[in-house]
């Protein structure tokens, strides 16, 4: 996705990626507010604006323009980075010197910093339809208190802004639930109930002297209860980027410069450097037979997987990983459909009006009868618009428990729970898609109903695949003629291009990118619990 900031020679927008920083959060004991990771997301989802002149102002209390005083530090500054008293009603107006232009559908929501106040005054809110509008903006700010002086300095925040999908909030179905129709939900917030009072009495009766053994880090560490996975694509960090082409150059001095800024040129060398070594060591495996391509594995030794396969981070094929199982004879949409009734499904819906649907993941949920989802997908043309996925798979525990029994134990490679539900179905239609992304976990993909294509490209690739949004790329679909056609560097790619039949699994190490296909009605089970440590989501940006 793009945003636009166009401008004439005269303009020179001061925007900024926003900081997840606020100067009150650092004066907290320990820095006691960086624990709650939501003000920290908050803090940082979006880009700045900042400040071109330092000022004071008050308000007198009266409803016209000159009901509002400006004292502005250099009296010189240009009216378009001046603030004004512009409609009256105890505002000052900030002219925002630029056009955006965001995808269609997409609207900037304006406003001030999140978690941030300033003493008699606050920061008003806005939404605009930047996909066509060809209207400037303004941020505005309005007093909460008359004869009370206010002071902003220069380069400070005055607006912040970020997009959102229009119509979204619309097609939300907003209830009210009692806990015990979730049980599997109710089970886990107690469980951390629990936790939670135990963990504030042992610091109480037994305070750490590390700051960092005074929270539970559940939440951030993006884990239920007794560590069992939250989603797959939980944020501890944002990592936004910064508007190119302004005038001032790549780095203005009133831009923040944090570590990783101040130094973007050495940054830029080292990430070059560290990009050269991951294609050097890739070109290296390739030289051995023993280590290039994709391995076929007809038997999985444990200790000869962990060493060559789990540990080396190379993907392999099991042929016959499942073999045996009764799901691969059982099932069929009739079969499931019998399973199950009329349990209620959660699936991700109405996906092929939306490009982005797997980033906006959330907005595609909703729940059907599962009979009756079977029989929706098992129509012809239903391709991607409905599919179960891994995503839906918390919400789902109780209704697909039943055919966990079909599905058998893979011993030599997964450590099993208490509970023979550590698979995370995929069940769909043919042409369904899951575009190129990697994973933060290593995963084993267990083909059981159908075929399915999967494309993997090694993570020394990374740079190449235009990775701008967490764990996704916007290249989307390497096979996609238009995707190749407008970056025929493609072409040159290592990657692997796997058929995945019945009764196979592939290992799908972490790191590496991969798309996957449904040739025709299909079932598949994802697996990440691994003997052998898969936790690697600590410091993730």
């Amino acid at each position: 996705m793009e945003i636009d900031c166009f401008i004439y020679d005269e303009w020179r927008p001061r925007i900024r990626v926003a900081s997840s920083r606020r100067g009150w959060m650092d004066a907290t004991p320990e820095s006691f507010a960086y624990r709650c990771l939501p003000l920290g997301i908050a803090n940082a989802h979006g880009w700045e604006i900042a400040n071109a002149v330092g000022f004071a102002a008050r308000w007198t209390g009266g409803s016209g323009t000159d009901a509002v005083e400006i004292r502005l530090d250099d009296p010189a500054t240009p009216p378009i980075d001046a603030p004004v008293s512009l409609f009256g009603q105890g505002t000052i107006t900030f002219h925002i010197a630029g056009l955006f232009r965001t995808p269609p559908g997409w609207n900037l929501w304006i406003g001030g910093a999140p978690n941030e106040a300033k003493d008699g005054i606050a920061a008003l809110a806005g939404q605009i339809e930047t996909d066509w509008s060809p209207y400037s903006f303004t941020m505005n700010w309005r007093f909460t208190r008359r004869d009370h002086w206010v002071r902003f300095e220069r380069d400070e925040t005055i607006g912040f802004f970020f997009p959102i999908q229009r119509g979204v909030a619309e097609t939300v179905r907003p209830r009210v639930r009692p806990i015990d129709e979730s049980p599997e939900l109710k089970r886990q917030f107690e469980a951390w109930s629990r936790s939670r009072d135990a963990f504030q009495a042992r610091m109480r009766e037994t305070p750490p002297a590390n700051p960092a053994e005074k929270w539970q880090k559940l939440y951030y560490r993006g884990v239920c209860p007794a560590d069992e996975p939250g989603a797959p694509d939980h944020q501890s960090k944002l990592r936004l980027r910064e508007f190119v082409g302004l005038p001032d150059g790549p780095a203005p001095p009133w831009r923040s410069q944090a570590p990783s800024e101040a130094a973007a040129p050495a940054d830029h060398l080292a990430l070059a450097r560290r990009d050269w070594m991951l294609r050097v060591q890739e070109a290296h495996r390739a030289l051995s037979p023993r280590t290039a391509g994709l391995r076929r594995l007809h038997h999985v030794d444990p200790e000869r997987f962990l060493d060559e396969h789990y540990a080396a981070n190379r993907p392999a094929l099991l042929d016959g990983a499942i073999a045996g199982r009764p799901a691969l004879t059982l099932w069929n949409p009739a079969y499931l459909a019998a399973k199950l009734g009329s349990a209620p499904i959660e699936y991700q819906g109405d996906r092929m009006r939306d490009p982005r649907f797997e980033l906006d993941k959330d907005a595609h949920r909703a729940v059907m009868p599962f009979d009756r989802f079977i029989a929706e997908i098992d129509r012809p043309g239903t391709g991607n618009d409905r599919y179960v996925t891994a995503y839906n798979s918390g919400a789902n525990r109780a209704s697909l428990a039943p055919l966990h029994g079909d599905l058998g134990r893979l011993d030599s490679l997964l450590a099993h729970g208490p509970e023979a539900d550590e698979a995370m179905l995929w069940i769909g239609a043919g042409g369904t898609f899951t575009p190129l992304h990697h994973d933060l976990t290593n995963n084993l993909l267990a083909q059981i109903v159908g075929r399915k294509r999967v494309i993997l490209v090694p993570p020394s690739e990374t740079s190449r695949l235009d990775n701008r949004e967490h764990v996704f790329s916007a290249l989307g679909d390497l096979t996609d003629p238009a995707t190749l056609a407008s970056h025929p560097e493609l072409g040159a790619l290592p990657l692997y291009d796997v058929l995945l039949e019945p009764g196979q699994a592939l290992f799908i190490p972490v790191g590496w990118w991969h798309q996957v296909t449904a040739l025709e009605f299909s079932v598949s089970a994802t697996y990440t619990n691994f003997l052998w440590r898969n936790d690697w989501t600590d410091g993730v940006r």
